[in-house]
Formats: C-alpha cells, structure tokens, sequence
C-alpha cells in the first residue's frame, strides 16, 4: 500500500501540521483523529490494516490528519473562549488548507468523505454539516456531537456553531438541506462500556425531522469505545455502505 507523509506550515494554525496519505485512488478518505491523538494513530492501532484490501483495491484515498485537540478542548490550561478559538481556527485549517490540499493531490472532482471515531466523529460531523456543498458524506463512529461534552460549561456561538446536534434543529435553509439530503451520512455507535448511543440517536432525530437520509447503526452492546469497535465499522462501512 502506498504511503506518503506530509507537512506543511499551517497560516491558520501558526504551526506545522502533518498528514500522512495512503493508497492510489479512488474517493478521498478524510480522518480525523481521536480525543489527544495525531495523524498516525489509525495506522498505529491497525485500524488501518482492517481497510487495506479496500485501499488497495483503489476504492479510497485516505487522508490522515493531524488534531489539535490538547490545544483546545482537552487544555485545561486555557479559557473556554481561547479553546473554542482554537477550534474554530482548525475549522479553517481544514477547508482552506487540507480540502484544497486533498483536490491539488486527486483533482477537483474528486470526492470527499469525512470520518473519525470519538473527537473524530465530532469533528467529521462538524466539518460535513457545516460545509455540506464541500464533502460527499460522512461517517462518524461513537461520537457525541455537542461541544458542551467537552466545554465544561463555557458556551459561546463557535461552540453553538460547532456543535451539529444544536445547530442542525434551526437550520432551515432548503439550500444547505438539500445538500445535505444527496449525501451520504452513517452514524454509528455501539452499546457497550463508555459508549453513548443516546447521542447518535438524538442526530438521528434531527436529521430525520429535517428529512435528510442517513443510516444510524446501534451496534451491541458487546461493541465498546474502543478500537475493536472501530476496526470492526469502518470496513464494513467501506465495504458494503459506500
């Protein structure tokens, strides 16, 4: 399997960010990593071992990149505002850094599917339902989709605006939900120790009341947050969803 590592100085970040591309072809495969981790930590806990075949067969393109996480949300060092800046300022790196970065390696038509599992999959979420018109879908594994999971309190409008379970139910522009609706969208959660399958459910509530299609997989409750859990969805999710 083809692997390339990148780097490059982040304007958006003031700080070099990483990124690492494995495969050939195919859709692009954009990953966000869990919780504190970085771009290398799919691969590091054989998640990416599980998708391989799929990569290899020219299926994806995956684009691992790197977090932020314990410079925002998990620093409890700073403020509420300067963590949710940060996020915000992520945001940013991603759709005017990485997107293009990703349309420059596999062309303009090229499409794009977020996923990530845990902080991941909030910040997969996050980056598809705020830019519908820029990824082709999403897949987020185990996530809870509100910040103020993670904000201990503090709430201000990028925490509102990043946060799809709370922004998604005032969302009424047809444009951006018809979007939405062309997509598509999993939300998988398992029932086991440390997961929180009542979040995955609640988006799934709100996207059906503003009928958009998606698929909500309640997994067992022999499923964990953990990455057993992981590298059992994501392949089947490649596999036999997409």
């Amino acid at each position: 399997m083809n692997k390339e590592l990148k780097k490059w100085y982040s304007p958006n970040l003031s700080k070099d960010m990483e990124a690492v591309i494995y495969g050939h072809d195919g859709f692009a495969l954009l990953m966000f990593p869990t919780a504190g981790a970085d771009y290398l930590e799919y691969e590091r806990f054989q998640l990416l071992d599980e998708i391989a075949p799929i990569i290899e067969s020219g299926k994806c393109k995956v684009f691992s990149i790197n977090s932020i996480n314990k410079e925002s949300w998990l620093n409890d060092e700073l403020s509420g505002e300067q963590k949710s800046l940060r996020h915000q300022q992520y945001n940013e790196y991603v759709m005017n850094e990485v997107v293009p970065f990703i349309h420059n390696q596999c062309g303009e038509k090229i499409s794009i599917v977020t996923t990530g599992a845990s902080l991941g999959a909030l910040h997969s979420a996050n980056m598809f339902f705020r830019q519908p018109d820029a990824f082709a879908g999403v897949i987020a594994m185990s996530g809870v989709y509100s910040l103020s999971a993670y904000s201990k309190g503090y709430y201000d409008d990028h925490c509102y605006f990043n946060s799809p379970s709370d922004f998604l139910p005032e969302l009424n522009d047809e444009t951006i939900l018809s979007q939405m609706r062309n997509k598509k969208i999993i939300i998988a959660t398992g029932q086991g120790a440390y997961e929180d399958p009542s979040a995955s459910q609640k988006l799934s509530e709100i996207l059906s009341s503003k009928n958009i299609p998606h698929d909500l997989q309640v997994w067992g409750h022999d499923m964990t947050h953990d990455w057993p859990t992981w590298r059992k969805m994501l392949p089947y999710f490649l596999s036999e969803k997409m």
